[in-house]
């Protein structure tokens, strides 16, 4: 004859055991080693441009050149660069490719005396703004 103190006790170390189990199995989820061979989705990089002039300031149609970093943006992809003329961004008839190390050089010739306010642009992504200085 099973007891009530028996039943009582059987049902604490069901429970005790399921309990253990539902942790353990939420380990066995939470490690690395138990998705193996689950694809998994790769975060695309986000988007960036970098530039850098090679001069500060420059006589009036002297050729100078932008270089520059790109990362997220596919190789042969086209940079563009762009002035700030009265408060908008002007694109410039001066653009060149990325390489496939994710590179660019542009050769670059401006008119416009002062400060020159710049950035280098490929679709919606912009480097931040640089100066080149026009005598």
């Amino acid at each position: 004859m099973i007891s009530k103190r028996h039943s009582l006790r059987t049902a604490v170390v069901g429970v005790l055991g399921a309990a253990s189990l539902a942790i353990a199995g939420t380990a066995m989820a939470a490690t690395p080693a138990a998705n193996v061979g689950v694809a998994q989705k790769a975060v695309p990089a986000k988007a960036g441009i970098t530039a850098k002039p090679s001069v500060s300031s420059v006589p009036a149609w002297q050729l100078f050149r932008v270089t520059g970093q790109t990362n997220g943006l596919k190789p042969g992809s086209k940079v563009t660069l762009q002035q700030k003329q009265h408060s908008e961004w002007v694109s410039l008839p001066a653009s060149t490719t990325i390489s496939r190390n994710g590179s660019y050089s542009l050769g670059v010739k401006l008119g416009l005396k002062g400060k020159n306010d710049l950035r280098i642009v490929s679709g919606t992504t912009a480097s931040p703004v640089f100066n080149v200085t026009v005598r």
